[in-house]
Parts: C-alpha cells; structure tokens; sequence
C-alpha cells in the first residue's frame, strides 16, 4: 500500500538532496566505492536549508584511488587516507535518508545504488526513502535539452551559476538552485503560453514512491558519466501537493 502524507507542512516528510563522489571502474569486474557523501535536508513547502552534512570516506582498499588524481573533483589517495571508514559514518549517513524524500541528479539509477551496496558490505540494512525525485527525470521530461544536454555541469553554465565543483555538498546545493531556475522558466512559460512557451522534449514520468515491503526502488547503472537515453521510470500514487515544496511543485502542476 502507497503512504499518502498530508499538506500539513509538519506532517509533510522532509527532503533530503544528495550526492555521492565515488571511484570509477577502469575494467571488468572492478566495483565503485565511495569517496564523499554530502547532503542538505531542506523544508517541504519553502524548501529552505535546516541542516547539511558531508564526510570523505576512505575506501577498503585505497589502492583504488590514484596517488595524484585526474579526477574532476580533486579527490586524492592523500586526501582520503585519513577519512573515516564508511563503517564509522554509516549511522549519520542513515540517520540523514531515512524516511525522507530523496532528491538528486541521476540518484534512482546510480547514487542510491551506491548507497544500498555501501550498506550491504558492512551487513547494515540501508536507510529507505519514502519517495524519490530524481532531477535528470524531471528535467528532461519537463525542461528538454534547452541548455545542450542534461549534465549538472551544463544546465548550471546555462542558468549562470557557475562551474559545477564535483564536490558532493557543493553539487546538491547548485541542484536546487538548477531546479528552481528551470521551475521558474516553466511557470513563466505556463502562464504566458503565446509568449515563451517552447516545447519540452524528455522521457516519461519522474517521481516514484517506495512501497511499504522497503524495497528500494533504484536501478541499476554502470555509469554515471553518461546518463541513460531512456529512462523508465514509473509514476506511482503522487505526493500530496503541498508536501513537495513549492519549486517541485510547478513541475508536477506541468504535466
């Protein structure tokens, strides 16, 4: 049976944008681990920041991650050889998801993934959400591919808001402000449809809702660097429309 929330804004789950950095696979057989969690709880209805956290994480085998690193966000062996073990942060880590909408660019094909493999290695059941929103499904099925193609990097240069960081705090943060960009774009070209109005190209349906078995709703994906052309989500039961926040709330009005 789906959870239905009231539009009560305490009552309303909380929204939590996160972000993983994580080794990349050079072969076959080879896995992810993560590197870096980050995270911003923000309200339901005004979608203002209450709370953010971020660790490095250093991986079991720390031969994975390159003494000088060519990576995009800078990440080196030294740089983690110190951090907590994902083990040490696991009870933040849960404490932070739990039983909160999860929100993020690609998160329901690759972040969330990560997250239930994390948990599985230390033999801890992983944190579930009670939704997801996933901002690749939302802008590409309402937003089109305006801005060049759906990389964060890409839709931040096209709104102005800098160059993406590829740090995990820093990149749940540009998130929203690409949301509430795009969001703003969209209402204006609802409400003045003669004027601005620019036809959206993208892929069915964008919020899913977890059952109450706990079973994860994410897919898997071997890559996040090139985000699926297809994306097969499935619309469930939708949020109550007062519990998603305002910003959200215009795609979801969109449809």
């Amino acid at each position: 049976m789906d959870v239905s929330y009231s539009c009560n804004e305490q009552q309303a789950p909380e929204i939590v944008f996160f972000d993983l950095e994580t080794t990349v696979p050079k072969k076959g057989g080879e896995r992810f681990w993560v590197l870096e969690f980050g995270a911003i709880v923000v309200t339901p209805h005004k979608l203002t920041e209450i709370e953010s956290y971020t660790t490095l994480i250093r991986p079991k085998d720390l031969s994975v991650v390159s003494v000088k690193s060519s990576r995009s966000d800078g990440i080196t062996r030294k740089a983690v050889e110190n951090a907590p073990s994902f083990e040490d942060v696991a009870d933040r880590i849960f404490s932070i998801l739990n039983g909160r909408v999860w929100a993020g660019h690609n998160i329901q094909r690759f972040d969330c993934v990560r997250i239930k493999e994390a948990f599985d290695d230390i033999n801890r059941p992983a944190p579930v959400p009670v939704g997801i929103i996933d901002s690749l499904g939302v802008l590409t099925e309402k937003f089109g591919r305006r801005a060049g193609n759906m990389k964060m990097a890409t839709l931040a240069s096209y709104f102005g808001l800098g160059q993406q960081k590829h740090r995990s705090l820093d990149d749940v943060r540009m998130n929203l402000e690409v949301l509430k960009h795009c969001a703003t774009v969209l209402f204006l070209e609802s409400s003045l449809p003669n004027m601005l109005h620019s036809k959206s190209h993208g892929s069915p349906s964008v919020m899913t809702r977890s059952r109450s078995n706990g079973k994860s709703p994410c897919k898997e994906e071997t890559s996040r660097k090139s985000p699926p052309a297809t994306l097969g989500y499935q619309r469930t039961v939708p949020y109550a429309r007062g519990s998603l926040g305002k910003v959200l709330l215009l795609f979801y009005t969109l449809t």
